[in-house]
């Protein structure tokens, strides 16, 4: 059986190398000295392609590089479909497999790079970094031998220095206050998070941030959900801003918490594939919570499917921006080599029968930056619908098709005489992230002790942030607000600043989001709608 499937793995790999030459004629001619010979081809079944390599094989000039040609061709011959059916290398596939697979291998630390100095932001609880005594703060001196502060080194050549099979050893060195300490570290599976914060915004209304649909996530919401629920909370906001998606079937699962028994979540149908709809079965343990999910340019997938089903359903409000327009089943095919392939078998529909995906163009790759130079991210007049594509929801409410879900409160992004001269340079020079790093060096100790809102509110109101802000952005980087520049950005700048800071406590993310939903204006405008 083994080896029959490797037979039909090579002689797939044949037939799609013979795109990349480019022949296109009803028959393929070799000249061979004067002698010809014609081979009858035919494209039907893919006969053609297997003739071409066959005659390429036995009569080329030179030694042939059949692992190129094979990957080259079958890349060239995919670009010709949609742009979501694609062949991954093993390394390329194995990256995308661990970002959603739900753990991975390495030494369980998050950092940032805000000044060519990558610093700790969480240390994973009960990962190998904890273990041996890496603290939030550390800055990353060195990965083995290999020097990776202050020499701009890649971010993600760090991360691939740092991960590693479970069992083996590497030692970070860090600068930790005024020492230098090489940590011997023996890597382990690390867990990885879908949820980045939830938390109780006020006494009934709960918060819970997705970054992506993986493995784990249904888990992690449940319990999230839950803790919530135990705190009160009768209304959710649900941020699935910039979530690009991951599993179905986690989206089907959290759908499923929402929505009443028999309402149809999402439905996808293909050439090949008849049409299967999905229904929830009414055994969701949010069904009575009001719900207001945040969607943008980059929600995609299944972030979508969520999306439409909330939308059609009418179970709760959208806020936010259109969404990408990514609504492809995809199947994996895996190859022997560690390489494998994404192929579209269908398209998802809402219940109301919209496409997800939007239509497939020339610039399709530049969707997003089209959208910014037309004016789409910036106006709700300029949010383009398929007024002839009209569906609607089952109350009534008309909606449209076209490509991604338009949210039912349209939230521009924010170009008000808050955005100063003085924060745009701050901006740029990640002033406020080193700030907030310089906090955490002068008050280490303190912030590490602080695991309650309460003790933290106290804490930013105690340092005055503002005065050593000031001085730092002055001394540092050369900037201060000039005329009524620090009236107009502090109100933006304020809560950013604490938001960074409060990281490094022991709430990590969910301080970060906490102190800075009151400059986010899709979540202020979720608050206030009804």
């Amino acid at each position: 059986m083994r080896e029959d499937r490797s037979r039909l793995l090579f002689q797939i790999a044949q037939v799609l190398a013979g795109v990349a030459l480019g022949v296109l004629l009803t028959l393929v001619t070799v000249r061979i000295m004067d002698n010809r010979k014609v081979i009858n081809a035919k494209y039907g079944a893919w006969r053609k392609l297997n003739l071409i390599l066959e005659e390429v094989g036995k009569n080329y000039v030179d030694t042939l590089k059949v692992k190129e040609m094979t990957d080259a061709a079958v890349v060239a011959a995919l670009r010709e479909l949609d742009p979501h059916t694609v062949y991954m290398p093993p390394v390329q596939l194995e990256e995308s497999e661990t970002e959603l697979a739900g753990n991975f291998e390495g030494i369980g630390i998050q950092f940032n790079v805000p000044n060519d100095t990558a610093i700790v932001l969480e240390v994973i609880p009960g990962g190998p970094s904890e273990k041996v005594g890496l603290q939030p703060g550390d800055r990353l001196l060195k990965v083995d031998t290999t020097v990776i502060a202050g020499v701009k080194f890649p971010q993600d050549s760090m991360v691939r220095r740092m991960k590693g099979p479970s069992g083996t050893k590497v030692t970070i060195t860090v600068k930790r206050e005024r020492e230098t300490i090489p940590f011997e570290i023996t890597r382990g599976k690390i867990p990885v998070h879908s949820i980045d914060a939830h938390f109780m915004i006020d006494d009934t209304t709960g918060f819970i941030r997705l970054s992506k649909f993986s493995r784990n996530t249904y888990k992690e919401f449940h319990e999230a959900g839950k803790d919530l629920l135990d705190q009160g909370m009768k209304r959710l906001v649900f941020d699935l801003r910039d979530n690009t998606g991951g599993y179905f079937d986690q989206s089907l699962l959290l759908c499923n918490e929402f929505l009443s028994k028999g309402d149809t979540i999402v439905y996808m149908e293909g050439l090949h594939r008849p049409k299967e709809s999905y229904r929830a079965d009414g055994r969701g343990s949010l069904r009575d919570v009001a719900l207001t999910v945040l969607i943008n340019e980059n929600s995609a997938s299944s972030s979508e499917i969520f999306a439409g089903a909330v939308q059609d359903n009418d179970r709760g409000l959208l806020v936010g921006r259109r969404s990408f327009g990514k609504g492809l089943v995809q199947e994996p095919v895996y190859f022997s080599d560690g390489s494998g392939l994404r192929i579209t078998v269908a398209r998802f529909h809402t219940p109301s029968g919209r496409c997800i995906q939007k239509p497939y163009s020339s610039d399709y790759e530049y969707d997003i930056y089209k959208r910014y130079a037309t004016g789409e991210v910036f106006s709700a007049d300029s949010v383009k619908v398929d007024s002839t594509d009209l569906h609607h929801t089952v109350g009534g409410r008309p909606v449209y098709g076209g490509g991604g879900i338009v949210p039912d409160i349209i939230v521009p992004l924010d170009t008000t005489a808050k955005v100063t001269p003085f924060y745009s340079a701050c901006n740029r020079k990640a002033t406020q992230m080193r700030f907030a790093s310089a906090m955490f060096d002068r008050y280490r100790k303190e912030l590490l002790s602080i695991d309650n809102y309460p003790a933290l509110d106290a804490f930013l109101g105690r340092i005055d942030i503002k005065r050593q802000f000031l001085s730092f952005a002055l001394s540092k980087d050369g900037l201060r607000p000039e005329g009524d520049e620090w009236e107009r950005t502090e109100e933006y700048l304020m809560p950013q600043l604490k938001a960074l800071t409060a990281r490094y406590s022991k709430l990590g993310d969910n301080a970060f989001y906490k102190y800075y939903l009151p400059v986010d204006e899709t979540v202020t405008k979720a608050l206030t709608a009804q």
